[in-house]
């Protein structure tokens, strides 16, 4: 008995010892992927493949059971609380066609270019399918923050992204079925997915606004907390429980929560809750790249590069014709996408940790499993490094947002209030050291302050030119409402921020907010 307790006494300090050292790996890597300027997820994919299990205190790997119903929920219900229904909702069309029948048509591509390829069973090249269309968003975000792109653009990606998942894990989860009975039955699968879709939208939507009802009696910050936790890992837990769609239930929830659920709290509990959900998403995505290259054999993955190339080739073929016949109906219903925007998207078909975890899920019978589970393994690696590394790059050449020539006139106004508000430091820093005479620091301190007064008025009058007054020119019109809806948001990010210092009260905070959401709603999709 004692030695038994010694025993997982001495694993437990092993696994938080290991814990702390891939902690100090990834605040390396962030330093250093910082400074190279590459994507911080590739950086620590790249570290994963330079530590083996036998150097760390206590041997870890990606457990797909923790990954499916931990890390998971964690990432779906974080993006979905910061997801906007007013942006989702203009957004809703394309991402009803990537999210369903391009799953479906990519998937179906994928599996037969497989099957004749690398001679795998029909079952399981259309397990490996769905799995290859799944999409690591984190890398196509993180390659989004290096150069500005259209809002509805990412609006688009992420979105995607959230109904992607559950779509793809429904159709997994079918497929394993009709493995393990050994038939299939057109009327019964239909059945299994309208149950696994309607039911999960249903205990979404209960839950969601159930937690929606607790907000309006809780006022704690730390109980929000506990009951945002308990919502997302729950819903999650009771999706898999009565078999219905676990991931489209937490994306609804996160949904209904985000939206509706923080306008019942303060704004102070806000804030909390954001911040909370952004670092556990954080935390979660860096244990999950560092696991990723700590799976996988170096030498494994050398030797099956030219097969994940292949696998790599066969879902960027589906892809390409799932994103261009698709959308190319787009425009007999709503807005077109621009061609750039499509290459985005096909460019940005990343793979990620849920294709490893829902590898290492298939059913131990299903045919050349081993097989299949390398291959994604190799496939995910290598579309992390090269993809992953290109991504940024190819963004940029795409030139997504073109500078009108407003845009860059009111760029060189701000960059003229940057460096004389820069310049005016630099003086009372030399001024309060006694190594500037008082007449001078003044003199050349009302210079600058001419030159801000000057591009302030600029500004401020840009800013109140009404739609009406200006020139018909949608790339204009569309900048200015993308400069309000900025500054809309800083006045929004300041008055929460001094009702959580007790400067400004919450009644007087929430019919400013109101009206700042207003006006927000009101302005042009960008």
């Amino acid at each position: 008995m004692n030695q038994t307790i010694s025993a997982s006494s001495g694993d437990f300090t092993g696994l938080i010892t290991t814990s702390i050292v891939l902690l100090l790996v990834a605040t390396a890597v962030a330093l250093i992927t910082r400074r190279l300027k590459i994507p911080y997820v590739v950086g620590l994919v790249l570290a994963g493949l330079a530590i083996t299990k036998e150097s760390l205190p206590e041997a870890v790997g990606l457990n797909p059971d923790v990954v499916l119903n931990l890390f998971l929920p964690i990432l779906i219900f974080e993006a979905a609380i910061n997801t906007d229904i007013s942006r989702l909702r203009t957004t809703i069309k394309p991402i009803a066609l990537l999210a369903g029948p391009g799953v479906l048509l990519a998937a179906a591509i994928t599996a037969t270019f497989l099957k004749f390829s690398l001679s795998l069973a029909w079952i399981t090249a259309c397990a490996v399918g769905v799995i290859l269309t799944i999409t690591d968003t984190v890398s196509v975000i993180v390659a989004f923050r290096s150069v500005t792109v259209p809002a509805r653009l990412a609006t688009i990606v992420e979105g995607e992204s959230l109904f992607n998942d559950g779509i793809a894990l429904v159709l997994l989860s079918v497929i394993a079925s009709i493995h393990l009975e050994g038939s299939f039955q057109f009327g019964q699968t239909l059945q299994e997915i309208a149950i696994a879709f309607g039911g999960g939208s249903l205990l979404g939507l209960g839950l969601g606004y159930l937690c929606v009802g607790l907000f309006q009696q809780i006022d704690d910050d730390l109980s929000n907390i506990l009951l945002t936790v308990a919502v997302s890992l729950g819903t999650f837990q009771i999706g898999q429980s009565l078999g219905v769609s676990s991931a489209i239930a937490v994306v609804l929830a996160g949904l209904v929560i985000g939206n509706l659920g923080f306008r019942q709290t303060s704004a102070s509990i806000k804030v909390t809750l954001l911040n909370f959900w952004e670092y556990a998403g954080f935390g979660v995505n860096t244990f999950i790249f560092l696991l990723v290259g700590i799976e996988v054999d170096p030498r494994i993955l050398f030797a099956t590069i030219p097969t994940a190339l292949l696998a790599i080739l066969a879902y960027q073929i589906g892809r390409i014709v799932s994103i261009y016949f698709l959308l190319s109906l787009l425009r007999f219903f709503d807005r077109p996408l621009p061609w750039r925007w499509q290459h985005v998207l096909i460019l940005g078909n990343v793979k990620g940790s849920l294709s490893m975890a829902l590898a290492l899920s298939l059913p131990v019978t299903l045919p050349g499993r081993s097989q299949v589970i390398t291959l994604i393994f190799s496939t995910v690696l290598v579309s992390l490094i090269v993809q992953g590394l290109s991504l940024p790059w190819l963004v940029k050449r795409l030139q997504l947002s073109q500078a009108s020539p407003t845009q860059r006139y009111i760029e060189n106004l701000q960059m003229k209030l940057l460096a004389s508000k820069a310049a005016q430091r630099e003086l009372k820093n030399l001024f309060e050291a006694g190594g500037l005479p008082k007449l001078i620091y003044e003199e050349i301190f009302a210079n600058y302050q001419a030159r801000i007064a000057s591009s302030e008025d600029e500004l401020r009058e840009i800013y109140n030119q009404r739609i009406a007054n200006q020139p018909d020119n949608v790339a204009e019109r569309a900048y200015l409402d993308k400069l309000r809806r900025r500054l809309y948001v800083a006045e929004k990010v300041a008055i929460n921020d001094a009702v959580r210092k007790g400067l400004l009260s919450e009644k007087v905070a929430q019919n400013y907010i109101k009206e700042l959401n207003e006006r927000l709603l009101s302005l042009q999709d960008d």
